[in-house]
C-alpha cells in the first residue's frame, strides 16, 4: 500500500462521515492503516456486510484529485500517519486525523506555549499579551494562538515583531479567515510561520468549530496562558481542555479577582502567576524531568 493511496484513504475515510473523528485516528492508528479501515466501512461492520460493498475507487479519487489541489493552493495536508504529525498533538486523546497546514511547521514548534483570552481585551492585557508572546520568543518558545481579536492577535503580532515564531490555530478553513479583518496578518504567519486547521480548506466557522480549534491548541502547546477572560471566555473551554491533556494552566494573578479564576486556580496543574518569567521557568523544569504536568 502506497503513502499516498493511504493518505487518500484517511481523506476519503474522513469525509465519508460514518466516524466520530478521534474514532478515525484510533482506529486507523491500530493498525492496517486508513485503506483497510475505509474498505471495512464501505463493506459493513459489527456483522452487518452489505450485500454489494460500495466501490472505493470514486472516493480515493476524489480525494488524491483534493490532495493534488489543496497543494496547488499552498495547503499541505498533514495527517495522523505521517513522520512529521506535530509531536504534542499526538499524544492527546482527541487528536484530528487530519491537519491542514499554510507555511511551514518546524520541530522547534514543540517548544510551545498557548497564549489565548478575551476578544474584548483591556489595554492592560494587550500590553500583558504583548510583553508575554515577547519573552517566549527569547526564550526559544513559539507562540500558538487563535488569531481571534484581542489578546490573541497581540499575541501574534508581538512574537512576530521580536523576530519569534507564532502558530495560529484557526477556526475555519484556511480559505477563510475569521474574524475577517485579520486576513493580512493570517496570511503574515503564513507566510513566515504556520496557520492550522483542522477543517475543509473551504468550511466557514461555525459554534462548533472554536471549542474543537481550542483542543488542537491546547494539544499542541506544553501549556496554555489566559492573560485575560471573563466567565463566559472561551478561554475557560481551553482550559478544560488543557487540563485533560495532561498540560499546565498559567493565570495571570489579575484574574483571580473573578470567582471562576479563583476556583480554576485551586485545581492540580493550574499555576496562578505574577511574571513572564514564572511560567518559563516551570515549563523548563517540566522539559528537564521530561513531564507535561508537575
Amino acid at each position: 500500500m502506497s503513502a499516498a493511496r493511504d493518505r487518500a484513504a484517511l481523506v476519503a475515510l474522513v469525509r465519508l462521515g460514518r466516524l466520530a473523528e478521534h474514532d478515525v485516528t484510533e482506529r486507523v492508528e491500530a493498525g492496517g492503516g486508513a485503506m483497510a479501515v475505509l474498505a471495512s466501512e464501505l463493506a459493513g461492520r459489527d456483522g452487518q456486510a452489505r450485500l454489494i460493498p460500495e466501490d472505493p475507487a470514486p472516493l480515493l479519487e476524489r480525494a488524491g484529485a483534493d490532495i493534488a489541489a489543496w497543494s496547488q493552493r499552498g495547503i499541505r495536508l498533514v495527517t495522523v500517519l505521517d513522520a512529521d504529525y506535530p509531536e504534542n498533538l499526538r499524544l492527546v486523546h482527541d487528536r484530528p486525523p487530519l491537519l491542514f497546514v499554510a507555511g511551514e511547521l518546524q520541530p522547534a514548534d514543540a517548544r510551545s506555549v498557548a497564549v489565548i483570552g478575551s476578544r474584548r481585551a483591556s489595554e492592560s492585557g494587550l500590553a500583558a499579551a504583548t510583553g508575554l508572546a515577547k519573552h517566549l520568543v527569547r526564550g526559544g518558545f513559539t507562540v500558538v494562538s487563535g488569531l481571534a481579536a484581542g489578546i490573541d492577535a497581540a499575541a501574534h503580532r508581538a512574537a512576530l515583531a521580536a523576530g519569534g515564531r507564532t502558530v495560529a490555530v484557526v477556526g475555519t478553513g484556511l480559505e477563510r479567515c475569521y474574524p475577517p479583518q485579520h486576513r493580512g496578518l493570517q496570511d503574515r504567519i503564513a507566510s513566515e510561520c504556520a496557520v492550522v486547521s483542522q477543517f475543509w480548506p473551504d468550511e466557514p466557522p461555525s459554534r462548533t468549530s472554536f471549542p474543537r480549534r481550542n483542543a488542537v491548541m491546547s494539544g499542541l502547546a506544553l501549556g496554555t496562558v489566559i492573560v485575560e477572560a471573563s466567565s463566559r471566555s472561551g478561554a475557560r473551554v481551553q482550559a478544560r481542555l488543557a487540563l485533560a491533556h495532561g498540560r499546565a494552566v498559567f493565570l495571570r494573578t489579575e484574574l483571580l479577582e473573578q470567582p471562576w479564576a479563583r476556583e480554576l486556580a485551586a485545581r492540580p496543574g493550574v499555576h496562578a502567576v505574577g511574571e513572564p518569567a514564572e511560567i518559563t521557568e516551570r515549563l523548563e523544569r517540566m522539559n528537564a524531568t521530561d513531564a507535561l504536568v508537575e
